[in-house]
């Protein structure tokens, strides 16, 4: 086909060719199905082999990854972490300090008044004068305060998350993105002053298991059910997919007991990427780095460190 000079008749042939195999293609999956249809077990052998490859699939090994049953050595590791007092017997009850970068805009605020709404006993306090991240969580830590959350903005947009454990750390710097507050959502339900259940999903690595820990450890660990409020932090490709429903029960005639659940979104929404990981209590020029991951430098899309 390459050989013939003339256009018109090239992309005659061309289209002549492509529709010649369109064709035998559907033939042979004519024939397919007749054959699967006599004898179901092909059908169910071809199924079995026919799967996608995706990133996940292709995910780089990782040493940390963890398995469905934590070894010993793990176990000991959680039983004498920084977060531990909030799985044991007694449940230490977090209280978050929650506040914003300097001369704030008043989305940031807006968003900052939603998550004090999401997580049970936090405050929120305006930033003021020149004191930084460090100095602020020193002050908490002093008032009784167990996490301290920094919302970052740049050009009136919130860009960034900081986490600080509180006294000693470790403290966690998220970039922000696709943020919407509750009112940007359409048909979004309001909330109540219940506890809400969180569940955490899909985090296999030891530095994941940190990062969920750290997450856990701002919820009160006996969600007041019957408000039927539930907070998802969903981790896919390193991405943290922040979500807040409530179960909704609705009549439905063809469901068996007449009754049928759905779920209405509360807000906000965001998504959040791990960026830097120090050991102490946040500090940007001299705290000790334990992790870091810098936007535009991943080197294999199929690494996942979390």
């Amino acid at each position: 086909m390459g050989k013939i000079k003339n256009k018109i008749v090239r992309q005659q042939q061309y289209m002549k060719a492509l529709h010649q195999k369109n064709k035998d293609k559907l033939e042979r999956r004519k024939e397919r199905a007749k054959e699967e249809e006599k004898d179901p077990e092909k059908k169910r052998l071809r199924l079995s082999e026919n799967i996608p490859a995706t990133i996940e699939s292709k995910r780089v090994y990782d040493e940390t990854i963890i398995e469905d049953k934590p070894d010993e050595e793990l176990q000991a590791e959680l039983k004498d972490d920084e977060f531990s007092a909030y799985f044991s017997e007694e449940r230490k009850v977090p209280k978050l300090l929650v506040t914003t970068s300097k001369r704030a805009s008043r989305k940031c605020y807006d968003f900052a008044s939603e998550l004090l709404d999401c997580f049970p006993n936090a405050e929120f306090r305006k930033r003021t004068g020149d004191i930084e991240v460090h100095e602020i969580a020193e002050a908490a830590a002093k008032r009784g305060y167990t996490d301290l959350l920094v919302l970052n903005e740049d050009r009136k947009k919130t860009n960034a998350l900081t986490l600080v454990h509180l006294p000693n750390g470790p403290s966690f710097y998220f970039t922000l993105s696709n943020l919407q507050t509750a009112k940007e959502i359409s048909n979004h339900g309001r909330s109540t002053g219940h506890i809400p259940e969180l569940i955490i999903n899909n985090f296999s690595t030891r530095l994941g298991m940190t990062v969920a820990r750290a997450f856990q450890s701002l919820f009160i660990q006996t969600p007041q059910i019957q408000g039927r409020q539930v907070v998802t932090i969903h981790c896919q490709r390193d991405f943290l997919f922040f979500r807040r429903h409530r179960y909704a029960f609705r009549e439905k005639s063809n469901m068996p007991d007449g009754i049928g659940t759905g779920l209405q979104e509360l807000g906000p929404r965001f998504t959040m990427r791990l960026r830097m990981v120090q050991k102490g209590v946040w500090d940007r020029k001299e705290g000790e780095v334990f992790f870091e991951s810098n936007a535009g430098e991943e080197s294999d899309r199929r690494k996942f460190w979390l």
